[in-house]
């Protein structure tokens, strides 16, 4: 089994999600009591947070890029960024290391090509909806359309996300107001809808909504597991997906 670095702590209630999926994944595949060879670095998300807001991507990418490094010279064999939003400079972290980057838009999206669906709403935070980071990705790689709830809507995604959810707070109000934007984008024309933040898995389920529901958390830790216990190197097309 290869050993998974992590990038976690954006925000540790999300990265507590992965840990999970990808030991009971594990677990699921190998049986008895095996469990994932892994090593975390978790970052303090208020600095990260911050930085984020003030628009520092340059700094936020060479501390990203030095999380990595650390990682690799830990012993990691392939690096997975714990989140959606700062696969903003996923292209420094995997120009700056020398072993395989996956991207979580290459997971989810191999995921979404097994059901053919070429038009999807995307919820996320206010950078990944209104950059082309991750949209671009999924239309010039995979010819996937993504579109976003309008502008107060966005608003109400961006916030519960910062102001509840990375804290770990769920509540019935909230799940509602984001059933309400979903319900807008699939009448808009979205076939299903991305998670594009790895804390909405917290609130919303796939049951909760008509269409379905990728979970790129749990998708993007499952094709970590994948990739990890795959026998000899991560195919190339892992290493250099950017």
């Amino acid at each position: 089994m290869k050993t998974i670095g992590l990038i976690g702590g954006m925000s540790w209630e999300s990265s507590d999600l992965y840990y999970q999926i990808i030991n009971r994944k594990v677990q699921a595949t190998l049986g008895g009591v095996h469990s994932c060879n892994c090593l975390m670095y978790s970052v303090d998300f208020a600095e990260i947070a911050d930085l984020q807001h003030q628009g520092q991507w340059d700094l936020l990418s060479k501390k990203m890029v030095s999380v990595a490094q650390k990682l690799e010279l830990a012993g990691a064999d392939l690096i997975v960024l714990c989140t959606n939003t700062m696969h903003k400079v996923a292209v420094d972290i995997e120009n700056n290391i020398h072993i395989p980057f996956l991207h979580i838009v290459d997971a989810t999206a191999e995921e979404i090509q097994k059901k053919s669906y070429r038009k999807l709403g995307l919820l996320a935070t206010r950078f990944s909806m209104e950059e082309d980071f991750l949209k671009s990705r999924y239309k010039s790689k995979y010819n996937m359309e993504t579109i976003v709830p309008d502008e107060a809507d966005r608003k109400d995604v961006h916030r519960i996300i910062y102001e509840e959810l990375v804290k770990g707070i769920i509540t019935a109000e909230s799940k509602q107001r984001y059933l309400e934007i979903i319900d807008k984008l699939v009448q808009n024309g979205a076939e299903a809808i991305i998670s594009g933040c790895t804390e909405i898995e917290l609130l919303i389920k796939p049951g909760d909504i008509r269409v379905d529901l990728f979970q790129t958390t749990k998708i993007h830790a499952e094709k970590a597991v994948e990739l990890a216990l795959q026998q000899g190197e991560v195919p190339s097309a892992s290493k250099k997906n950017i």
